[in-house]
């Protein structure tokens, strides 16, 4: 060790190479040291755990998915026609109803949709947004909303319908999609789902103006590229005489490198929110099947 004498004789060059040979040694030494410390801590943070599903969609309704920010997605969406008349329409493939349009992300939390279908003419927008995320050891669900207003574009004949008005054409639903991914093959999720119609079938027994669903669907994975999807979705409050159904759809996800690939079976005919939950009109057991296809492309 250097003693206060022996700095005093030293001239102020010595001193200060001194110092500065000390203090390089020393930061290379606490660098290794922090660096050393650093590979040795494991993340105590709570992590962002991966999507519940692979699609946008569990088969027809909505999952917890979003966009990343900035994605675009094209969607093509078909549903032919009833599986269950045969050789007659060859097997649905007569007569289809397509979904056409597009969702952008403009923020990791926020993604906008806009699509057209054939039944109706219907144009649809929507808004969907993240509420909380599940994390790894941590909030064990992942919260999303959604809202959707369709517009009937359809002609209406004045002469049939007198006091018709342009707003009877709107129909909206809010949804809140609630899912947890338990591992990397299951994951499952529920959603309470309102729909409103400002103009709706009033006959006795067809339905109501607002109508309450409770929906559930899950997701398992059969390898590295295929899940199987399954949803369902109950109305609440049904009208007293049965005639639209609660819809069930089966289907797979294929993982094809840019897109995810749906193929689906369902009770429905209908892809836009509120005819899809409030107007089925096929059965499983002995009514109408419906095969058909959902096709995203990230941009």
């Amino acid at each position: 060790m250097f003693s206060y004498i022996t700095i005093r004789t030293m001239n102020l060059k010595q001193v200060l190479t001194f110092f500065l040979i000390f203090f390089v040694a020393g930061f290379a030494s606490a660098q290794d040291d922090l660096l050393n410390q650093l590979d040795s801590i494991k993340p105590t943070g709570k992590q962002i755990e991966m999507a519940a599903f692979k699609g946008l969609q569990v088969c027809s309704m909505q999952s917890t998915k979003l966009p990343v920010k900035g994605e675009w997605y094209f969607l093509v969406s078909h549903r032919f026609g009833d599986l269950t008349e045969g050789i007659n329409n060859f097997f649905g493939l007569d007569n289809a109803l397509t979904r056409i349009g597009g969702i952008y992300a403009p923020a990791n939390w926020l993604s906008l949709g806009v699509s057209r279908h054939t039944l109706n003419k219907t144009f649809e927008v929507s808004a969907k947004y993240l509420l909380v995320s599940q994390k790894i050891n941590g909030f064990p669900l992942t919260i999303v909303g959604y809202n959707s207003m369709e517009i009937n574009s359809s002609k209406f004949d004045k002469e049939e319908f007198p006091n018709f008005k342009d707003n009877n054409r709107l129909a909206y639903t809010s949804q809140l999609l609630i899912s947890r991914k338990f591992n990397e093959s299951i994951s499952f999720e529920i959603n309470p789902i309102l729909v409103h119609k400002n103009l709706y079938d009033a006959q006795p027994g067809t339905e109501k103006k607002d109508q309450m669903l409770f929906a559930g669907g899950g997701r398992c994975k059969l390898s590295k590229r295929i899940s199987f999807n399954l949803e369902y979705a109950y109305r609440l409050n049904e009208p007293e005489k049965e005639y639209y159904h609660n819809p069930l759809t089966a289907g797979f996800d294929i993982e094809t490198g840019g897109h995810v690939f749906q193929l689906v079976f369902s009770n429905s005919q209908a892809m836009n929110d509120v005819a899809y939950f409030t107007n089925t009109t096929g059965k499983w057991n002995g009514g109408s099947i419906y095969f058909g296809f959902n096709m995203y492309r990230v941009f």
